[in-house]
């Protein structure tokens, strides 16, 4: 429930005390009421989704880990076969200077 919306509820209920209003101040009771079930279904909601949002997140972040895992194992593998290349062409090039 937002300040506003209390401050105004406490201000119309002073106002309904001060004129003995009690059916006016009934009403305004079981609209704060209803005010605060939907105040709690909304938090239920917020919190129900800030759970799915984290279970995602949580997996995002191991899809990332495996992928950074790959990303470095791809490199290393880069790496052995750019080895062998330069190898062989070096070979390749002293079999061509002998020649």
């Amino acid at each position: 429930m937002s300040v506003k919306a209390v401050r105004d509820l406490e201000n119309e209920t002073e106002k309904l005390v001060a004129s003995e209003d009690f059916p006016a101040l009934e009403q305004k009771i079981y609209k704060t009421i209803e005010l605060l079930k939907s105040a709690r279904e909304a938090k239920a909601a917020a919190e129900r989704d800030a759970g799915r949002l984290r279970d995602q997140l949580e997996q995002r972040e191991e899809e990332l880990e495996m992928l950074r895992s790959a990303v470095v194992s791809l490199r290393k593998e880069r790496e052995e076969v750019r080895s062998r290349v330069e190898k062989m062409l070096k070979q390749v090039d002293l079999m061509v200077t002998e020649s």
